[in-house]
C-alpha cells in the first residue's frame, strides 16, 4: 500500500510539473518602455567662502546671507556644512562651505552676479532636482506597463491570440538623470570668478537641461 501511495504522488506531482512547464511554455514576455522630460524646479548649489581671520569671516558669511535673500533664497534654505582652519596659509585661513536651495524664483543670474566676490572661494551646482520628482517617476512606470500590455496584445493578436492574466512583471530602472548642469554652465570650471565672462550668461532655469527619466517593465503574459 505504501508503494501505490507513493507512485500515486509521483505520478501527481510529474502531472503538476509537465503542467507548468505548459504554463511557462504557454507565455509571452515583452518589455515595455515609456520616457519623460521634467523641467527642474530647484537648484542646490555648494559655496565656499574665504577669509584671513574669523571676523572677516563673519563679515562675509553676513554678506552671504544678504546676497541670497536678496535674491530670492529663505534663510532655512541654508544649510551649513563644514569650516576649515588652515594655519600654515597667510592668507585665507578661515574658510566656510554652505548649501543653499534656488527655487523657480529666485534670480540665478543675480545669484551669480553679486557672488562675483574675491572672498567666494567656489560656487558649484551640487544637483538639480524637482520637487514633484516622485510622481513623475509613477508616471512613467506605469506608462512603461502600458507599453508592454499593447506590444503583447498587438502581437498575439497578429496570431489569432489573446493576452491573459500577469504571470511575471520586473521593474528596469534604465536611465534618470537628476544630476543636470546648466547649458551654460557645461565644460566650465567650478571657481565663479572665472565663470565671469564679458559676455553675459544667462545663468536662468530656462537654460537648465530638463530632467530625463527612462523606465522599462519586463512582464510575462499568459497566452489565450
Amino acid at each position: 500500500m505504501k508503494l501505490k501511495h507513493f507512485l500515486l504522488i509521483g505520478i501527481l506531482t510529474l502531472g503538476s510539473f509537465v503542467n507548468a512547464q505548459e504554463v511557462k511554455k504557454n507565455a509571452i514576455e515583452v518589455t515595455g518602455v515609456a520616457e519623460m522630460e521634467v523641467e527642474p524646479d530647484e537648484i542646490i548649489f555648494s559655496i565656499g567662502i574665504k577669509a584671513d581671520n574669523k571676523n572677516d569671516l563673519a563679515d562675509n558669511e553676513k554678506k552671504l546671507f544678504d546676497i541670497l535673500k536678496n535674491a530670492g533664497v529663505k534663510n532655512e534654505d541654508i544649510k551649513f556644512k563644514s569650516m576649515y582652519q588652515n594655519i600654515y596659509s597667510k592668507t585665507a585661513k578661515f574658510s566656510k562651505n554652505y548649501h543653499f536651495k534656488a527655487g523657480i524664483k529666485s534670480n540665478l543670474s543675480k545669484i551669480f552676479e553679486d557672488l562675483n566676490q574675491k572672498w567666494v572661494s567656489s560656487l558649484n551646482i551640487a544637483e538639480v532636482k524637482n520637487t514633484k520628482i516622485a510622481d513623475f517617476r509613477k508616471a512613467v512606470k506605469i506608462n512603461a506597463l502600458k507599453a508592454a500590455k499593447e506590444k503583447a496584445d498587438y502581437l498575439l493578436e497578429s496570431m489569432g491570440k489573446k493576452t491573459g492574466n500577469a504571470l511575471e512583471i520586473v521593474e528596469i530602472e534604465d536611465y534618470t538623470s537628476d544630476m543636470i548642469m546648466p547649458a551654460a554652465y557645461k565644460g566650465r570650471a567650478s571657481n565663479i570668478q572665472l565663470e565671469m565672462a564679458d559676455a553675459p550668461v544667462d545663468f536662468s532655469f530656462d537654460n537648465i537641461e530638463n530632467i530625463k527619466l527612462k523606465y522599462s517593465i519586463k512582464t510575462k503574459y499568459e497566452i489565450l
